[in-house]
């Protein structure tokens, strides 16, 4: 018997609390919680856990803040922000010794945006941020002073830099393209290069991550696979250029930045490495630093969920983390390693009984020319896992990947009856560059066999009544149910397109000015580049908008109206093509989103849209 039905609004309203860190001093905490339905951020002291001993600090009443950074003052807190969703951040500070004085805008700059953002150790008071305030198109490197919140620039972008690196006294260090495409690392001096070491650019379609500066400025800690089909951490030194191993994995690759777990844990205080995270079906930590060993096991015993965010006051006694889990997302604890202590602070869905949620499995699909596809399948609680209606989530990027943990849309879907199948097809990442690298040319062609092998899968495992699957993907996975419902439209009995690509010469030639440098090893090295006619004409062939008189499968297309990566051209367009042809295509665009809705009404209009419009065509239940 299903449980019963969760209602959109319990999985999409706004968490209770979330995202947690402890303050430097050990004596609050930080976190996001709701003001007036918005997420904002707000502090209490460990001491008083109570609803009435907590602060709101920000007032952000238009879009919800997403994230947070405690300085080594703990007067300070700053936070990004953008407005509705066009990824112009600005970053903030709050004064929490005034708590009644506004935010102040540290990069109050129209049209600008912080492009990456370093705490260095050794530099008290100082934050080195990256702008392209003086030219659009280019990042240059800057010091900001928080108390004062004084802009100091420290080095002006020659060019062809693509981020920088400066250590406590000022060493800047440089990472750039080469005219071919490979990573060159560089010291800057003077307002001149002088390169170290190159990388076959190739080998990273998104860049090297990750990339850190070393406490002590003379090398970078980094994601490398040079020589090797799996990333591993090598530290490279700035004064030789010569790279050496950290830390390698047997299976996995290092993990990527995925959500609020980045692959390195440090030290608050020292910047110091502590572990390393690796990524497979699920995480893998590895300790690097011994005196971690018996804290990270003691905050392993609190669930059996994965690590996520981990945060320490500067003597690493006192800890706030939280933890991935498929059905119990975001649960937060406190740990006192010197007092032997812990707590649960919250669970930032309380409503949600993990009982009646669907565990994630991890499988394993063997595709037509015999690549294995590490994918995940959720099934829905309380009834026969057969012949069910099967939604394909696919992700987005496609440089990127499904991992263990949970969905709110997953677990929707499963709610309403419908078996969930994720699925990571060549082009992803985490399975190493030989996998990645398989999906160069194969737009539209042997990745998305992947996805249709998938389907005949979940089909032939009977999971799957092959009249009722439907796919839905956001970004590259809106571009991959559009090629889905183009170019094999017999499989699909619904889809569902967000935020989309329909043509994907256009969405190169729209993509904002600072980003079309970095398409050399992604976007032009996988699909080709527009400004080379026959590598157009194949982009066209490979592109939804060219087969439009295909579709006859029913479209719902989202779109956010300020979306800077894939412009609403791209869903107007198919949207456009289909209705000149008499077809009926649902469409929604929400005028205060980007990329990807953020905001919580609008999650809510989206999911009750992807409820009924299923329910209609694959027969799932709906709540009202």
């Amino acid at each position: 018997m299903l449980p019963k039905l969760i209602t959109v609004e319990e999985f999409f309203d706004p968490p209770v609390r979330a995202s947690a860190s402890i303050s430097p001093d050990g004596t609050k905490i930080a976190y996001l919680a709701p003001r007036k339905n918005r997420l904002n951020v707000w502090v209490q002291t460990l001491d008083d856990d109570s609803d009435a001993a907590a602060r709101c600090v920000t007032y952000d009443e238009t879009r919800s803040v997403t994230g947070f950074l405690w300085v080594d003052d703990p007067r300070w807190l700053l936070y990004v922000q953008d407005s509705g969703g066009d990824e112009n951040w600005h970053l903030y500070r709050v004064d929490l010794d005034s708590p009644d004085t506004p935010a102040l805008d540290l990069t109050p700059y129209p049209g600008v945006r912080l492009l990456g953002l370093e705490q260095p150790h050794g530099r008290p008071g100082k934050l080195f941020v990256q702008l392209n305030h003086r030219r659009i198109d280019q990042i240059d490197l800057y010091e900001l002073d928080v108390a004062s919140g004084e802009l100091t620039m420290l080095a002006e972008n020659p060019g062809n830099v693509m981020s920088w690196f400066c250590g406590p006294h000022h060493e800047v260090f440089t990472q750039s393209l080469t005219p071919e495409g490979d990573i060159e690392f560089s010291r800057y001096e003077s307002g001149a290069l002088e390169s170290l070491v190159v990388y076959n650019g190739a080998d990273y379609p998104v860049g090297m991550h990750p990339t850190q500066m070393t406490p002590d400025g003379t090398g970078l800690w980094m994601g490398s696979s040079r020589d090797t089909d799996r990333t591993r951490l090598v530290r490279l030194d700035l004064a030789t250029g010569e790279e050496s191993v950290v830390d390698s994995h047997p299976s996995f690759d290092l993990s990527a930045a995925l959500g609020l777990a980045p692959a390195l844990i440090r030290h608050r205080k020292t910047g110091e490495l502590l572990a390393v995270r690796y990524l497979g079906e699920r995480q893998d930590i590895r300790v690097l630093d011994p005196d971690f060993a018996p804290v990270l096991e003691k905050l392993q015993e609190l669930s059996d969920g994965d690590l996520a965010e981990i945060s320490c006051d500067e003597n690493g006694n006192r800890w706030v983390v939280s933890f991935t889990h498929d059905r119990d997302p975001g649960v937060t604890y406190f740990y006192d390693h010197e007092k032997g202590e812990s707590r649960q602070l919250f669970r930032p869905y309380p409503h949600l009984d993990p009982a009646t949620l669907a565990p994630m499995t991890p499988v394993t699909i063997t595709s037509r020319d015999g690549l294995s596809l590490h994918s995940y399948l959720t099934l829905p609680v309380g009834v026969e896992p057969a012949g069910l209606p099967l939604v394909l989530v696919v992700h987005g990027g496609p440089w990127h990947r499904d991992s263990w943990g949970f969905d709110p849309s997953v677990q929707l879907l499963a709610n309403r009856g419908y078996a969930v199948l994720q699925v990571n097809f060549r082009g992803s990442t985490g399975y190493g560059k030989a996998f990645t690298k398989a999906a160069i040319g194969e737009f539209a062609g042997k990745m998305h066999d992947d996805l249709i092998d998938a389907v005949d899968w979940a089909v032939k495992q009977g999971y799957a009544d092959p009249s009722r699957v439907a796919i839905f993907g956001g970004s590259y996975g809106g571009y991959s149910a559009l090629v889905g419902v183009t170019f094999t439209p017999d499989v699909f009995a619904a889809a569902i397109d967000y935020v989309g690509i329909s043509n994907l010469a256009n969405f190169m030639r729209t993509l904002p000015a600072f980003v079309r440098p970095n398409l050399t090893n992604n976007w032009y090295r996988y699909v080709g580049d527009p400004a080379v006619p026959e590598q157009e004409a194949d982009m066209l062939a490979r592109s939804p908008i060219s087969r439009v008189d295909q579709i006859r499968t029913p479209l719902l297309v989202v779109q956010g109206a300020n979306d800077v990566r894939v412009v609403q051209a791209e869903s107007d367009n198919i949207v456009a093509a289909l209705r000149a042809r008499g077809v009926e295509v649902e469409y929604m665009v929400k005028e205060d989103e980007g990329h990807g809705f953020l905001n919580p009404e609008n999650q809510i209009d989206l999911f009750l849209a992807t409820e009924r419009f299923l329910a209609q065509y694959l027969g799932g239940r709906q709540v009202s």
